[in-house]
């Protein structure tokens, strides 16, 4: 009788294993074998971590076995499976690969292909077929799009975490509870003394340093000593937390009506304004997006205000980016002065806190929610929706999606959600960062989310002119090896242009993320349909440096740029100035964070900083989609790739006080999931 070895790999996480019965059978050209109990006398099979074999006879051969097909029944309670792979040694010797990494939960049956990555136009066979239809229908049924609020890109339909589909849950180990998380993170930097006082204000400056955690040679602790300079202000626009606003100022917006005169102090080659602007040494900050925002009112004890300025900032003959004039509102007036370098003190420093508190503010939902987490989310819903798992560009995207509808799921159970952690102490809280969202969703374009294409349309794209933009050169140069990778995979499964255009599953994918995701705006200028080998390159650029190094750059620098809290606070106590000369010092701390809300912020920037247990980073991918030698070997020349830039990375950073790091790969999460 022919014999098959089976060889069942079981997973290493949390609860992984199974004591419930598992049942395999065949189907092959020539027919099915019956099915088969997985089971030896005396062991324990199937335990977390295991790699059991066993041997199966059939009656007759059983011709080229297309799939394989695992029962779990219950045992005893019901008792969830994480299968990795199945493997399968032929009475012939050869061997055949089916990746599953997925988990089987309740009574329930799972039909696994062999890992070669296959096209629809590629199955001819009608069970082949027929299999592939099944699953997606499946799975359509499972990831369901929802609104959660009007003008969002959509969701995942489930209103917890525990409503997820079992596959995109945390592990056991990798779950993230935010209340929890931001209560111990307080515990860990024992600022929870501080709670009491809730809404006391604090001394003065040096009182902050109470909450504050000193950690020897970080940059927080430089931000601390610094945060008051000129250049360490102009700094954060290029290399801080949220490096993707500043902009060449071509022409001096009207809204902004500073002179020569104002600022010829600040100008160091004896040029006028409009000279320097010419001569592209004028950059801008425009926060337009705040203006008219509702600040939060969740809290009648505390009243918090939001501002919209506009920040104008000169590249001084040191090429370091400097402010030289700052507009706290949108529309000019005697009650809106423009606050420059030359006022006293208190006020420049005023007037510089405000600036940083809505660059805070826009990080945070903007350029850290919207444009990461969110779209990443549409992107993994969709892939989900419309690529069965045999499709190749389903097994490139799995690894950049992992965790990140788990981890937006909570954030709006817990997070953004009414009442949730971001009322308590953010000034956008209550409902002024879903207005933000709403009104960013225009400016949420593909060409937006192409890193060259950015960089080049807010005139940041010359390395001589401008050379200290870390953010432009280092995501440049992930944005190449991601690019090569991509372009090498596209490559293998599309022979040419005509393959991609007829690839009726990715056509549906493009459109699930342009329908529902970008609501349809022709204006957001997503395709609603991919036809080129060097367009569908692209695109999956995009979602894969959106999920990693986009996300990496812009979430682990919080607690670096924003634990100290003056320099980034979360809310305002006191409406911006609207006179020069009456600031005082005293008016500054009395307008900054109480003792609770710096407390819960610095909880919040600390949970949010962590890299999770067993992260991994960009080039790692342990899950064996992919089972040709070719694209093994892509992968092979990826990861030595991401190793030169972080050597590049690691060489620029050699005795620089302020490292820029984020964005070495060796730091890059493959996904969203914090």
């Amino acid at each position: 009788m022919p014999s098959y070895t089976v060889t069942v790999a079981t997973g290493s996480q949390w609860f992984a294993g199974t004591d419930d019965y598992i049942y395999l059978s065949l189907v092959g050209s020539a027919g099915c074998s019956e099915k088969h109990l997985l089971d030896k006398a005396f062991y324990n099979d199937f335990e977390r971590g295991a790699v059991d074999s066993y041997e199966i006879s059939v009656d007759e051969e059983l011709g080229e076995i297309h799939l394989v097909k695992i029962e779990k029944r219950k045992y005893w309670l019901h008792d969830d499976w994480y299968l990795k792979y199945v493997t399968l040694k032929t009475p012939h010797g050869d061997y055949v690969e089916f990746p599953c990494y997925r988990w089987i939960t309740g009574d329930s049956e799972i039909v696994l292909r062999d890992g070669r990555a296959k096209l629809a136009q590629d199955d001819q066979i009608h069970i082949l077929k027929q299999h592939r239809r099944k699953e997606l229908e499946k799975r359509q049924k499972q990831y369901r799009w929802m609104e959660w609020n009007p003008g969002f890109p959509l969701s995942i339909d489930a209103k917890c975490h525990k409503d997820l589909p079992r596959d995109i849950q945390f592990d056991s180990e990798k779950g993230v509870d935010f209340i929890l998380n931001y209560s111990k993170a307080m515990e860990n930097l024992f600022i929870n003394r501080f709670m009491h006082m809730f809404q006391s204000s604090w001394h003065d400056f040096a009182d902050f340093e109470k909450i504050f955690v000193k950690i020897s040679n970080t940059i927080s602790e430089r931000v601390m000593q610094h945060w008051q300079e000129d250049l360490m202000f102009g700094y954060q626009f290029l290399n801080g937390c949220n490096p993707v606003l500043i902009r060449r100022c071509t022409q001096l917006p009207p809204k902004l009506p500073v002179t020569t005169d104002m600022v010829e102090c600040s100008l160091e080659r004896q040029l006028t304004l409009e000279q320097e602007v010419e001569q592209g040494n004028i950059f801008i900050v425009d926060y337009e997006l705040l203006d008219g925002i509702d600040a939060n009112k969740t809290d009648p004890c505390t009243h918090q205000f939001l501002a919209a300025p506009i920040c104008l900032l000169y590249k001084n003959l040191a090429n370091k980016i400097v402010p030289i004039a700052i507009q706290l509102n949108q529309t000019p007036g005697e009650e809106n002065p423009i606050f420059l370098p030359s006022d006293a003190k208190y006020d420049w420093l005023l007037a510089k806190i405000w600036v940083r508190s809505s660059d805070f503010h826009v990080h945070q939902t903007i350029t850290h929610l919207l444009r990461t987490h969110l779209v990443s989310e549409v992107f993994g819903i969709a892939m989900y929706r419309q690529l069965p798992a045999v499709h190749p560009i389903f097994k490139l995207l799995v690894a950049h999606t992992r965790f990140t509808i788990a981890i937006n799921t909570k954030a709006r159970e817990q997070l953004i959600c009414e009442y949730g952690l971001f009322d308590k102490a953010n000034a956008t809280g209550g409902g002024g960062h879903v207005q933000m969202v709403q009104r960013a969703m225009k400016d949420l374009t593909y060409s937006s989310l192409c890193f060259p294409e950015a960089i080049k349309a807010r005139g940041m794209d010359s390395t001589e002119d401008i050379p200290y933009y870390f953010y432009r050169d280092d995501g440049l140069l992930v944005w190449e090896s991601i690019h090569s990778f991509v372009a090498e995979v596209v490559g293998l499964y599309y022979e040419s242009d005509q393959v991609v255009a007829e690839d009726v599953e990715l056509q549906a994918f493009a459109k699930d993320i342009y329908v529902y995701g970008m609501r349809g705006s022709k204006a957001s200028g997503f395709p609603k349909a991919l036809r080129s080998r060097e367009k569908l390159t692209e695109y999956l650029t995009v979602i894969i440096f959106t999920a990693s190094a986009q996300h990496a750059a812009v979430n682990f620098g919080q607690y670096d740029w924003y634990s100290w809290i003056p320099n980034a606070p979360p809310t305002m106590r006191a409406p911006p100035p609207t006179a020069k000369g009456v600031v005082t010092i005293q008016q500054i701390v009395e307008t900054l964070p109480d003792r609770g809300r710096s407390c819960w912020h610095l909880g919040a920037v600390w949970a949010l900083s962590q890299v999770q247990e067993n992260e991994l980073f960009l080039g790692m991918y342990p899950e064996e989609h992919f089972i040709e030698k070719p694209m093994k070997e892509a992968m092979a020349r990826f990861q030595k790739s991401l190793e030169a830039v972080v050597s590049v990375i690691a060489e620029r950073n050699k005795n620089k006080k302020l490292p820029y790091y984020y964005l070495s790969p060796d730091r890059i999460p493959n996904s969203v999931a914090i």
